[in-house]
C-alpha cells in the first residue's frame, strides 16, 4: 500500500497509488506521490510515466479525517503544501504522464488528472470538486483545463460531478473503455508515446508547458489562500466535520 513505481516496460515507467479506503491521501502521501512522480520523470530511461491507481476509485482528494484530528493548522498547511508538490510534480514532470482514471475523481484527483498530458477513463470515471461542500476551495484552475468555462463554474458552485464519456466530448479525455481495459489502455497510448525520442519528447514537455495560457502554480496557490481564510473564518471546520460525520454513520 502507498505509493509504488513499476517499469512494465522499455521506457514506461508507472506510479501507482493505493491508500485503502477510497485513495483520500495524509499528508504525507502527497508529498509521496510527488517524490515518486519527479523520480520516474527524471528516470534517464523513462519516456512517458503512467499515474495510475488501484481500489474503486482514482483518487477521493484529502484525507479529512486526518484534518479534524490534527489540532491547529498543522494538517491543513500540511495538505495545502502537499497537494502543490503532487499537482506540480506531475504537470512538470520530465516526461508526458498519462493518468489513468477508475471511478471517482474528487478533489485532488481533479488536480492530478487536470495536470497531466492526457487522461484515459473507465466508463464509470466521474470527476468533480466537491470543495464547497466540505470546506474547502482550490482546484478551479485544474478543472479548467477539462471543461469550458461556464461549465467549470457551475460544476465548482454545485459541487456535481461529470462523466468521463462528457469530457471525452469536450477533448480532455483520451479515450474511455471498461474498467478492466483500463491500465492496458493506458498503456497502449504510453507506448506510443514511448516510442518517440526521449530527449525530444523532454524539450517537447518543457515547450508546451511555456505556452500554456494559465501558470498553474501560481494559479492554484491563489485559490490555496481562500481555503485557509475559510478556515480562520470556521466555516469550512463546521463543513469537515458534517462530512467526516456523514461518513463515520455510512460506515
Amino acid at each position: 500500500m502507498g505509493v509504488s513505481v513499476s517499469r512494465p516496460e522499455e521506457g514506461v515507467r508507472i506510479v501507482t497509488v493505493d491508500v485503502p479506503p477510497v485513495n483520500a491521501l495524509p499528508v504525507q502521501g502527497w508529498y509521496d506521490l510527488a517524490d515518486a512522480v519527479r523520480a520516474a520523470g527524471a528516470d534517464p530511461g523513462a519516456r512517458c510515466v503512467v499515474l495510475a491507481a488501484e481500489g474503486r476509485g482514482f483518487n477521493a482528494g484529502v484525507d479529512l479525517k486526518e484534518m479534524q484530528r490534527t489540532p491547529g493548522h498543522t494538517a491543513l498547511i500540511g495538505a495545502n503544501r502537499g497537494c502543490y508538490e503532487a499537482f506540480a510534480a506531475v504537470y512538470e514532470c520530465e516526461v508526458p504522464v498519462v493518468a489513468a482514471v477508475q471511478g471517482f475523481c474528487l478533489g485532488g484527483g481533479v488536480g492530478l488528472a487536470g495536470n497531466a498530458d492526457a487522461i484515459v477513463a473507465s466508463d464509470d470515471a466521474v470527476f468533480g470538486l466537491p470543495e464547497l461542500d466540505r470546506g474547502a476551495l482550490g482546484a478551479a484552475t485544474h478543472l479548467a483545463r477539462l471543461v469550458p468555462a461556464h461549465l467549470m463554474r457551475t460544476l465548482y458552485y454545485t459541487s456535481r460531478t461529470v462523466t468521463a464519456e462528457e469530457l471525452r466530448a469536450h477533448g480532455s479525455v483520451w479515450r474511455v473503455v471498461p474498467r478492466e481495459e483500463l491500465r492496458p489502455a493506458a498503456l497502449e497510448l504510453a507506448r506510443e508515446i514511448a516510442a518517440k525520442d526521449g530527449s525530444l519528447l523532454r524539450l517537447a514537455k518543457a515547450a508546451l508547458n511555456g505556452i500554456d495560457p494559465v501558470d498553474v502554480r501560481r494559479s492554484y496557490r491563489f485559490e490555496q489562500g481562500f481555503t485557509f481564510e475559510a478556515n480562520l473564518s470556521g466555516v469550512a471546520d463546521r463543513h469537515r466535520e458534517a462530512f467526516v460525520a456523514s461518513r463515520e454513520e455510512r460506515d
